[in-house]
């Protein structure tokens, strides 16, 4: 029996390709699963045909073990309340990082899993080669085909390897054929997927098949990772350099003389390779040795706001013989990323030479690692909804539909590996863990190069990988022609492979007052790179709520509520309970508690985004952490786990939008702030400055003009105002183009004073403060009435909503939020409105509009609510239908 051994080289198998010489044949459905201290048979046994596991649970792939349990109902969901601490092995201590503790005794995932499925092979032809693909295995395996075992638990090791066995001797032609695969959850000391202090950790560790498992039949020679890396010549972009690489092997024992031709960006490209028995090798197409490699006048690839994500295609083949034995297609953009230190030390990045501030967040997959594209989907357009460019994965290096949706949706990527266990605990690593993580990177790395999106790679995240580890690392960067950028980690350290990184990882991650953007000048404030930060928690709303706590109402929280915090520190609230007493009110109810909490969160999470792009290029990049959550979650989110947006949504959509006015909390600036590319002539700025009772103190207009890519000061407020009476001062500011139409409208709520910070206690959560600041005085503005009306029309895209608020009272509607809602207030989401946690001053109007979700009940109706208004259940009319194909 000649079984060979996995081709590590070999990248993810690109199953999506347009065209390919290959046949892949996903093994999606049908699968069996059971656990290895139940089953009474060895692999052998269990992977020949006949063996009875009809009673085993059905599954499909991927799916973790616990994820296969829950589809299947064995367990309810364990993402309400606190179901996940009712299946056996989640005894573990409530806030602790179960990565780093050994598996219980009595966990029924100490045991390995089996996975079991049948497929049929295509008969055999000439040099034809069977492969299995795995593209995600957690922790350790063992794969067995028809009796026989492909690979053991030492061959199979590493949650970040993808794999490609040569079963070609195993299995049986045009027959039925048996796959077997006993997976292994990482114990502590493995280089395993890891929750940090984001959310728990279930209690099997994600073990099992994460990644699809594909069969796949070629010739003799298989080629794999096409990529096209850009350098432009000269500022104009008006000519690029493409060089073309691809990795060949050759499975059978003989040497193959062939040809490996392609098309790139429509170039036709071909040459000669010879490649002995079992040879691995990367061919290379330059442009110094393919003129036509040398496109002129190139449609490049842009991010979101720079310009159009242009994507070209990369297809390339082998043929030996004049018979193709594999051909694989990829989108790719003509694109170049550099990047380089600025005068103040920021790390600052180029798109084919232009700067780019970096405004991003954290992303999160699911715990359980459940996959859904058109979540996927959902997800990527919120955050070009936020004018935001860019996603961090700290590990959880996603799928090949996420980096399909960002490369053709603009949103950059900034992956790398995770922190805070056996990846980060080098001095504990034993002689199995640095051949384990370099071919985790070596995968990796293939599988993400030829992705447009992609922006960078870091080695580590709170720490640099030691010498001998970031020297494997650079070797291995260097052997796949990584073509973007590299850092060692995302903190600030010198390495001797990497040299300086150029951005921090200083915190904060709680609550801290708005003005702190502006004025720390030491630790998360506004200058360089700050790779993950932000104002800490984002209380869900009751709608949220509802769908995975038993008691959403509950006052005081109850326990249901404090497991869905954080890990670690942030297993509390206890910062930014204590910032709300002290600075709006005591909340007396979960009503009262959930709107102060995300007026705050609006507030801080604006200032945020604001202080970095008034700052830019002192400042040259910001991750808000988080992004999104891995299950429901009171913290680090910008939208919560079922894809409502919350008010730090609308903060940062508003802070980041291209055209932008905004106040500045340090020197009492108005700003505006041109986040294009292209410059705006005969803009209009206006600011109106009013007390409490909405008395005038201050206003001014002026005319300008922003410049592409621009931060410009365009008034300051008079020092005056703070000698008023009133404690608070609200400014309104708007933006008009030429036009007159408002651009940007931005409102803001002022203390006379602001928070004093005790820089002296800054710890890794958060700078406290000595004093706070008192907007006390909001909990009792005099109430105002909203007049509101609703209509939904049939448009192209679905059915779209559209609110008309008119305040006409004689004070502010303050913190003014629509939601749609079933007719029984239950959540409908993802629902983008146009703005939402809007102001409306005396005699103001404004219309809010959305597109509901399909899906959306014909009995959706419109809540609406604020600090000092009545309540509002809007029942919408129809509207006349949209024209001009809306």
């Amino acid at each position: 029996m000649n079984v060979r051994q996995p081709i590590l080289l070999l990248a993810s198998l690109l199953v999506s390709a347009a065209a390919s010489a290959a046949t892949v044949t996903p093994l999606h459905d049908n699968w069996r699963l059971q656990s290895a201290c139940t089953v009474k048979a060895d692999g052998a046994a269990i992977s020949a045909a006949g063996f009875g596991a009809d009673d085993w649970l059905k599954t499909s792939v991927p799916n973790t073990v616990l994820a296969a349990q829950v589809a299947a109902k064995v367990f309810p969901d364990p993402y309400f309340g606190m179901n996940l601490r009712n299946i056996p092995g989640a005894n573990y201590p409530i806030g602790h990082n179960f990565a780093n503790m050994p598996m219980p005794q009595d966990s029924p995932y100490r045991c390995g899993w089996w996975y079991r499925t049948e497929f049929t092979a295509l008969a055999a032809g000439r040099d034809k080669r069977v492969w299995l693909h795995f593209g995600g295995i957690n922790y350790r395996g063992e794969v067995w085909v028809n009796g026989h075992r492909i690979a053991d638990s030492t061959q199979v090791a590493g949650a970040y390897r993808t794999y490609d066995f040569d079963v070609t001797d195993a299995v049986k032609p045009g027959a039925k054929n048996v796959l077997a695969v006993q997976t292994f959850a990482p114990t502590e000391k493995e280089l395993g997927i890891n929750w940090v202090d984001w959310n728990p950790c279930p209690p099997d560790k994600d073990m099992g098949l994460w990644g699809d498992v594909n069969l796949v039949e070629t010739g003799a020679v298989t080629l794999r990772s096409p990529m096209a890396v850009t350098h432009f010549t000269d500022p104009s972009l008006s000519t690029a350099e493409l060089t073309v690489y691809a990795e060949l092997h050759n499975a059978i024992d003989h040497e193959v003389q062939g040809r490996v031709s392609g098309t790139v960006a429509g170039v036709r490209i071909e040459q000669p390779v010879k490649l002995a028995a079992n040879e691995d090798k990367t061919v290379v197409f330059s442009p110094e040795q393919f003129a036509n490699l040398r496109i002129h006048n190139p449609k490049a690839w842009w991010p979101t706001q720079m310009g159009e994500p242009h994507l070209e295609q990369l297809t390339m083949s082998f043929e030996d013989r004049g018979v193709k034995t594999d051909e694989q297609t990829v989108a790719f953009g003509i694109r170049e990323i550099t990047s380089e230190l600025t005068a103040t030390g920021g790390r600052l990045f180029r798109i084919n030479g232009k700067p780019l501030l970096i405004r991003g967040a954290g992303w999160s997959q699911d715990m359980l690692l459940r996959t859904d594209e058109h979540r996927l989907r959902e997800q990527v357009r919120m955050v070009g909804d936020m004018h935001l460019n860019t996603i961090r994965l700290e590990g959880k290096l996603e799928t090949e539909d996420f980096f399909r949706i960002t490369d053709e949706q603009g949103i950059l990527v900034l992956p790398g590996w995770c922190c805070c266990d056996h990846w980060e605990h080098w001095s504990e690593w034993g002689p199995q863990d640095l051949p384990v993580a370099t071919a985790s990177l070596r995968s990796q790395l293939l599988r993400l190069r030829s992705h447009a999106s992609v922006l960078v790679w870091l080695n580590g995240s709170d720490n640099a990988p030691p010498a001998n580890v970031e020297s494997a690392y650079l070797k291995v960067e260097a052997e796949v022609h990584w073509p973007n950028p590299i850092l060692s980690a995302a903190s600030t350290q010198n390495t001797a492979g990497g040299g300086p990184n150029g951005v921090k990882m200083t915190g904060p991650y709680d609550y801290v007052a708005p003005s702190y953007w502006y004025v720390d000048v030491h630790n998360g404030g506004a200058y360089g790179f700050n790779t993950e930060t932000s104002p800490g928690p984002a209380i869900t709303s009751l709608a949220s709520r509802a769908k995975f706590l038993p008691d959403p109402e509950a006052w005081p929280p109850s326990a249901n509520w404090s497991y869905h915090n954080g890990g670690g520190e942030f297993s509390t609230l206890k910062v930014l309970d204590e910032s709300m007493a002290a600075v709006y009110a005591k909340p007396g109810s979960a009503a009262d508690y959930e709107r102060i909490a995300q007026t705050m969160a609006y507030d801080s999470e604006r200032a945020m985004y604001e202080a970095y792009s008034k700052n830019k290029y002192v400042s040259t990049g910001v991750i808000q952490w988080m992004l999104n959550n891995a299950w429901p979650s009171m913290i680090w989110h910008l939208y919560d786990y079922y894809l409502d947006t919350d008010a730090g949504y609308y903060a940062a959509k508003k802070a980041c939008e291209p055209l932008h006015i905004q106040y500045s909390y340090d020197d009492h600036s108005i700003v505006v702030v041109n986040s294009s590319y292209v410059p705006a002539s005969g803009l209009h700025a206006k600011v109106r400055v009013h007390g409490m009772g909405w008395k005038d103190l201050y206003s001014a207009e002026a005319n300008v003009d922003a410049i592409a890519d621009s931060s410009q000061t365009v008034f300051e407020l008079p020092d005056s105002l703070s000698t008023g009476v009133d404690k608070i001062f609200f400014i309104d500011l708007s933006l008009s183009d030429a036009s007159g139409r408002v651009v940007s409208h931005n409102f803001y709520w002022v203390p006379y004073t602001l928070t004093t910070f005790d820089f002296a206690r800054t710890d890794y959560t958060h700078t406290p403060a000595s004093r706070h600041e008192d907007l006390t005085a909001l909990a009792s503005l005099p109430k105002a009435e909203i007049k509101a009306e609703a209509a939904i029309e049939r448009t192209a895209h679905g059915r779209r909503v559209s609110v008309q608020l008119n305040n006409p009272s004689s004070t502010l509607a303050f913190q003014v939020r629509v939601a749609p809602r079933t007719a029984d207030g239950g959540l409908i989401a993802p629902v983008l409105w146009s703005d939402n946690w809007v102001e409306l001053a005396p005699g103001e109007s404004v219309t809010l509009t959305a597109d509901l979700p399909e899906g959306a009940p014909e009995t959706t109706v419109i809540h609406v609510d604020g600090w000092n208004i009545a309540p509002l259940v809007l029942t919408p009319t129809a509207a006349a239908a949209a024209h001009g194909g809306e």
